[in-house]
């Protein structure tokens, strides 16, 4: 803590009222000082903003000391998660030290924290600007600019097919009379800069990022076009007229699609420029000058098809592993990933994933041929409006090739006028991957020539859906989450056939057993599926723990394990008197994780996971039902945490954790931050100094081998 204690300088002005002001100066000092060793933080603070709203001239005196006090009291408020509070500390702070690039930076990583990733950035770009030498600062503006950059940026400014041929049709429409443009969603400004190269006199360009925004206007400025580009930092639907532009354009031009086309809002937002913002259609007929008239590029779009096998898609997205390292993984538990969870879930989610077709890990193979799912037209207003509220269609493709059916995979060609487009198929070189339409809850996913693959295809919340898929076969049909569960459906049922079908999509499980459907990400599928990962982990737990148990109880936990295969995770063939306190063993890998059942199975281990999800916690405890675990030897750590000063301290007992397990490699290959400081927080265990990271984990309080065949990517 900075110590030094400032004495108040006297100004021109003198007399009782100086005086006063300079003997209240003085005593809040003193307060602040005392409050400091005490570690009031927040009283301290208070004494310190009335120090300096009294003598400004003693800035320079106390900013050390202030910025400390600051920065405690900051932390005390986000423990207390007084986020308004905090962030209201913050404003006074810089309303004070406005060019204060220290407090500039923590102000920025609390936001960032909170997930205000946008408002972050502008902080920390802000403090790089006021000190450019501020490592902590740069790194941290890096950071975010990776979270709010997207990759696809810069593969997208590289597509110099797609730079072309958006220029070539910018500049048709400009010549043609398209004087004045409105670019939506502009991201870096390149086709703005198109439409201004072109010759267009007015050009309106709005982006909602804050952080692209800013880089949209620095690319501007360097191209020396910001005389002819207004950049507005919004919502296209929140442009008014004239407030933000004097008048309706003849122009838009957008490049708002993603993988699945309508995922930005494409739809949606042009509906609003039709309406407010565009100069009416073209009529049939109708002849004269173009800036009669409004337009959009793209002006539409065909979307496109195809069921294919691909193993890659399938390991992400079905569990497709009934035993995980000796774990049985039961019937009841259904897992799904986010894109194949029902319209119906409270949250939004977009219903496929991407993939680059061309590279995806050991190929694809296409069972159907390509086929049309829908066409829409960008310069038909009452098109667009029918999008959301159109039935969906139903449609039947037949079968070329046997193999599995994972996935459908879906494509678009753009078309930006009448002469020029862009293609987002498998075998074309593009920026943009396909969007990945994963096949669950058949009972056979193996079809055959003959076959027809059935689906119903929509527009809804802003996304194109593609659901209820099921295989139309020459003898029976099975749909996709078709269940006979009541006798009436059985007698229902006419041929033989649809006997058999019925009878394969029959629940297994108990009638009186829970179900749970647990949604996972595709990575966690992933791992779920990989069980040389898992049994690398047991093996490695297993060596840590022969190394701290007696060899006696070794033995008896290996003879016990081997012939207890469905209940390993009971001692009761070894003695109470050779039995010590159990090891505990704690879990902070990120996400859903068997972990710890695992090392449950390990002999006379207590563990505990760290899973935040309730669905995950439900599962966790089916797992162990299933695999005949003791009620309750299955811990949950953040049901025992109150305060969060106490994460990684073992609850009620002065006993320290035996392992703690880290798997903080992401599939890019980052470490996960927040993984480690989760566990680097903790003061309540000794951590052996010999720690190595060895990809993909590390594990604490010993030092584990994981053979190098370990050592490759799990996901």
């Amino acid at each position: 803590m900075p110590n030094s204690r400032p004495r108040p300088r006297r100004g021109a002005r003198s007399g009782a009222g100086a005086a006063g002001r300079d003997e209240l100066v003085s005593r809040s000092l003193r307060s602040a000082e005392h409050c400091l060793s005490a570690q009031d933080f927040g009283t301290a603070y208070a004494h310190y903003l009335l120090v300096l709203s009294l003598a400004p001239e003693l800035k320079d005196d106390v900013k050390e000391t202030f910025q400390y006090t600051l920065f405690r009291w900051a932390e005390e408020l986000d423990a207390l998660s007084r986020t308004q509070d905090l962030l209201g500390c913050y404003e006074q702070a810089l309303e004070l030290f406005p060019d204060d690039e220290v407090i500039c930076n923590s102000m920025g990583e609390h936001l960032f924290r909170m997930g205000f990733r946008d408002e972050a950035a502008g902080y920390f770009h802000k403090a790089v600007k006021l000190n450019p030498d501020f490592n902590d600062a740069k790194e941290n503006f890096y950071r975010v600019a990776n979270w709010l950059v997207e990759r696809w940026h810069f593969i997208m400014l590289n597509d110099t097919k797609r730079n072309t041929i958006y220029n070539a049709a910018i500049q048709n429409a400009v010549c043609l009379g398209s004087k004045s443009v409105l670019d939506i969603g502009a991201g870096t400004g390149i086709l703005s800069m198109f439409a201004k190269k072109a010759g267009a006199h007015s050009v309106y360009a709005c982006e909602l990022s804050k952080t692209m925004y800013e880089l949209a206007c620095d690319v501007v400025a360097a191209n020396k076009m910001e005389a002819g580009i207004k950049l507005l930092h919004m919502k296209s639907f929140d442009i008014e007229i004239p407030k933000h532009i004097p008048e309706r354009v003849s122009l838009v031009v957008t490049e708002t699609v993603d993988a699945g086309l309508f995922g930005e809002g494409i739809v949606e937002s042009l509906i609003h420029a039709w309406e407010h913002l565009l100069l009416q259609p073209k009529t049939r007929g109708e002849n004269g000058n173009c800036e009669k008239y409004g337009k959009v590029i793209p002006a539409s779009a065909v979307i496109f098809g195809m069921a294919v096998e691909c193993a890659e898609i399938r390991r992400h997205h079905r569990v497709g592993t009934k035993d995980v390292a000796g774990i049985c993984l039961p019937a009841n538990v259904k897992f799904q990933s986010p894109a194949c969870s029902s319209v119906d879930t409270e949250e939004t989610v977009e219903p496929y994933t991407t993939e680059k077709m061309s590279r995806v890990p050991g190929g694809y193979l296409a069972l159907t041929e390509c086929f049309e799912i829908m066409t829409v037209d960008f310069n038909n207003l009452q098109e667009l409006k029918s999008l959301a509220t159109k039935k969906p269609d139903k449609i039947g493709i037949p079968v070329v090739k046997e193999g599995i059916l994972d996935a459908v995979v879906v494509w678009f060609v753009l078309q930006l006028d009448d002469e020029r487009s862009l293609s987002t198929s498998p075998s074309e070189e593009t920026c943009w991957e396909q969007a990945i339409y994963p096949v669950h809850d058949l009972a056979d996913y193996w079809i055959k020539p003959g076959d027809h693959v059935m689906m119903e295809v929509s527009c809804q919340d802003c996304y194109l859906r593609i659901q209820n898929i099921s295989v139309f076969g020459s003898e029976c049909e099975v749909d996709a989450g078709k269940n006979f569960t009541k006798d009436k459906d059985l007698l229902s049922l006419g041929s033989e056939a649809e006997l058999c079908s019925a009878l394969a999509n029959l629940q297994t499980s108990k009638p009186d057993a829970v179900e749970q459907t647990c949604i996972l990400e595709s990575t966690e599928i992933a791992l779920l599926n990989n069980n040389l990962y898992h049994e690398g982990f047991k093996m490695a737990m297993r060596k840590v723990l022969s190394s701290l148990a007696p060899e006696k109880l070794c033995q008896a936990m290996d003879t016990h394990c081997q012939n207890n295969e469905m209940s390993c995770g009971s001692t009761e063939n070894v003695s109470e008197e050779s039995i010590p306190e159990p090891f505990y063993v704690l879990d902070v890998s990120e996400g859903f994780s068997i972990l710890p059942i695992i090392a449950g199975t390990l002999g006379q281990v207590k563990p505990y996971s760290s899973v935040e999800k309730d669905q995950h916690r439900i599962t966790l405890d089916l797992i162990s039902e299933a695999n005949h675990f003791p009620k309750e030897t299955l811990e949950f750590w953040l049901r025992h945490v109150e305060d969060e000063s106490a994460v990684l301290q073992r609850p009620k007992s002065d006993k320290l954790w035996s392992i703690i397990i880290l798997d903080v490699i992401e599939p890019s290959g980052l470490i996960q931050q927040e993984i480690m400081e989760k566990a680097a927080i903790s003061s309540s265990f000794d951590i052996y100094p010999e720690v190595q990271l060895l990809s993909p984990v590390v594990i604490w309080s010993q030092v584990l081998q994981l053979p190098w065949c370990y050592g490759k990517s799990w996901y």
